[in-house]
């Protein structure tokens, strides 16, 4: 059976990774080098120099590519390297649609770095798609959407974005963090591009900070692989590694993950003390038909809205919880709280974050994969402050 066509509970295994042929050791090595030596000037082994090959990061962009069901990988220091990267195919007086429900370090590079070099961003409600259409113009050249998005789970809904995109061609990039591959394929969605923070759940153990890019098309493969090089976002061969050893449980943590989320997402529904939950679980979650078509599980991102609290008991209620940590970032197997208001999305003007649901009183919850019995208790311990 050839690799490309196994299960992908297998592909987390095997995928991209052979035994290395000079010791059979079945990890990937870690090739800690800077350079290569060449048998005569310009003839190599395809390795010259690590910024622009290192062949632990060559086994992990062929895993993750083959998770996303794309045919080319490239892997960056970091989830917003990997966004530079595709930004940076733009030109000035290039427009960009992307949402108005965004990380906030996204929002950040748009409005704040590529904004100054003369790209414009539309920030528009993406839960009907076809909002996208009186905005395209002449100069349109990239539809942008997270999907889930971070904080409000916002359901986008990618196959229609991707017809939209065709139709104008444009370059449609769905960041796919919150689902991970194991939930969902964008690239099988029609988008042309999916970008995920290695650091999340690909990563899934908090210690690496990492970006990937996946794409079919060989010529937009060619442009971010020369993006990748010249500019060296550039990750090393160690964090490669650890990536590659995270993704050979990535189907057995996400498993977990969706349910304990389900489990808490229900426990936390009628509380007492949360006025608003998002968890694209719900039958009344909007958008929740699509969310159903497009992913293979609702996973272990939940946000939600204290009841009657003010920023002091909101800080109050994040600060005491005993199982759950404070801290930014998520998908790691222990769970984690944020508040996206001073944390995450800081960089967002007030007026824009409430536009979209991100006010002072929410919460927003990585569920790991702890017992769920024990998290509930920590939960209910927490509210009660």
């Amino acid at each position: 059976m050839k690799k490309q066509n196994l299960k992908f509970n297998t592909k987390v295994i095997h995928a991209g990774q052979v035994p290395d042929p000079s010791t059979g050791a079945i990890m990937t090595p870690i090739f800690q080098t800077s350079t290569y030596v060449q048998e005569s000037p310009g003839k190599h082994k395809g390795f010259a120099y690590a910024r622009g090959k290192n062949p632990t990061r060559q086994a992990l962009e062929q895993c993750i590519a083959a998770l996303e069901n794309a045919r080319y990988g490239l892997c960056f220091s970091s989830g917003m390297g990997a966004i530079d990267a595709v930004v940076k195919l733009l030109r000035p007086g290039d427009e960009v649609i992307t949402g108005n429900d965004l990380y906030g370090g996204t929002y950040r590079m748009f409005t704040k770095v590529f904004a100054n070099y003369g790209i414009k961003f539309h920030f528009i409600d993406l839960n009907n798609a076809s909002n996208i259409l009186p905005h395209i113009n002449a100069n349109t050249k990239l539809i942008w959407i997270e999907t889930p998005t971070n904080p409000t789970m916002q359901i986008v809904d990618i196959a229609t974005c991707a017809q939209i995109a065709h139709e104008h061609n444009l370059i449609l990039a769905v960041d796919n963090t919150f689902a991970s591959p194991y939930l969902q394929n964008p690239i099988d969605l029609g988008a042309h591009i999916v970008m995920h923070s290695v650091t999340k759940y690909l990563g899934g153990h908090s210690d690496v900070v990492m970006g990937a890019l996946c794409m079919n098309d060989e010529k937009l493969y060619e442009q971010l692989a020369f993006i990748h090089n010249s500019c060296g976002a550039t990750p090393g061969p160690m964090d490669s590694f650890l990536v590659l050893r995270g993704i050979k449980t990535l189907h057995l943590r996400m498993q977990r993950h969706c349910e304990n989320g389900e489990k808490i997402a229900n426990y936390l529904r009628n509380h007492p003390a949360i006025e608003k939950i998002y968890w694209p679980g719900f039958n009344d979650h909007p958008n929740h038909a699509i969310a159903q078509k497009q992913m293979r599980g609702f996973g272990g991102m939940i946000s939600i809205v204290l009841k009657n609290a003010d920023l002091e008991k909101t800080f109050r209620i994040a600060s005491s919880f005993e199982v759950f940590s404070l801290a930014e970032s998520l998908g790691g197997v222990e769970s984690l709280v944020n508040h996206p208001a001073t944390m995450t999305h800081a960089s967002i003007p007030k007026e824009e974050r409430e536009k979209a649901g991100v006010v002072d009183n929410m919460l927003r919850l990585s569920i790991g994969v702890e017992d769920a019995d024990d998290l509930i208790y920590d939960l209910e311990q927490a509210l009660n402050q």
